[in-house]
């Protein structure tokens, strides 16, 4: 081995050893910052800072007497967190104390009753008596049609009723924002939509529109998801289903403004492939945009569990794309 190559081994070494050096100077440096890093929380699509956690248990300290349902008030009024139709998020605040509270970061008073979940013991709709003398007409011979939203009103549990016994889903209370519709001919119910907030994550959609999580997060509530579509079995008149779709789709988004306090920009729905090819969707001019994984929202192992379905779309106004993504 000759002198000139002992040297460059030397060289070669101090290199090492400095590149070593300044990696372990580097991992000091930054693990002597992490004690000084605020965390955050994040419920609901909503970021809570460590000064907030803070800021609550102030808030329960100076109101010792107050109970969960009465602090969880006051934080929706202190942080202004309400819904667009002016409403406390009240449900969801006390939805992220609670977690907070398992989690150990604040201490809640003890509950002063017992609270009966109503979904956990919702009762399945019942059957209706009513006429299903088939109704085979055109179009145009079946009359004017009445649109009617029917959430909260003496009809609802008829559309439930009808939804239960006709659908192939059966009925499915839902979450959150939600309209429902029978749509009459006269006297008698011919078709029942309902309509709910639309799911957070959906990939295909979130590609189709190109907005980045924040935008998502922000905007997610200007979307309606059509949860549930049905003709009756009885009624059979061509061309019914894309129209009754069309016009629901011209009159959903002041309804909703009317009773949530904001529009809606863009609808979606999913359809089955092996059961429906979504004829009356594409009729009435939506689009297709992919198909699910097959996951569900709440999977953990990463594999399809559920039937994989086509997700269909279909703007409610012109700038739609730039109206979710601002």
């Amino acid at each position: 081995m000759t002198l000139s190559t002992n040297r460059a081994s030397v060289r070669r070494h101090q290199r090492i050893d400095e590149k070593n050096s300044q990696s372990l100077l580097r991992s000091i440096r930054s693990s002597a910052t992490l004690p000084a890093m605020k965390e955050t929380w994040k419920y609901r699509g909503r970021l809570v800072t460590d000064a907030e956690v803070a800021f609550i248990r102030q808030l329960i300290a100076a109101h010792p007497t107050l109970s969960r349902h009465a602090l969880s008030r006051r934080l929706c009024e202190a942080w202004n967190w309400v819904q667009a139709n002016g409403a406390l998020r009240d449900m969801v605040c006390r939805g992220l104390m609670l977690a907070l509270h398992r989690a150990g970061r604040i201490e809640l008073p003890a509950p002063r009753r017992k609270v009966v979940n109503p979904l956990a013991q919702r009762a399945v709709p019942t059957g209706v008596e009513m006429d299903r003398s088939p109704i085979r007409l055109d179009l145009s011979s079946l009359g004017p049609l009445r649109f009617e939203q029917v959430r909260r009103t003496r009809h609802e549990p008829l559309l439930n009723s009808l939804i239960q016994q006709h659908h192939y889903l059966g009925y499915t209370q839902p979450v959150g924002e939600h309209l429902k519709y029978l749509v009459w001919a006269g006297e008698r119910p011919i078709a029942c939509l309902a309509w709910s907030s639309a799911p957070r994550h959906l990939g295909c959609r979130d590609r189709f529109l190109g907005w980045s999580t924040e935008v998502r997060r922000r905007n997610i509530h200007l979307i309606a998801y059509n949860l549930r579509f049905l003709i009756l079995p009885w009624v059979e008149v061509p061309q019914l289903a894309s129209h009754v779709l069309g016009r629901m789709t011209r009159r959903l988004s002041a309804d909703w403004r009317q009773v949530y306090g904001h529009p809606l920009c863009y609808v979606e729905t999913f359809v089955d492939p092996q059961r429906f090819r979504g004829t009356c969707y594409r009729a009435a001019n939506w689009i297709v945009l992919g198909r699910t994984t097959g996951r569900g929202k709440a999977d953990h192992t990463h594999r399809p569990n559920r039937p994989i379905k086509e997700v269909l779309g279909y703007a409610l106004c012109p700038r739609f794309r730039q109206r979710l993504c601002e």
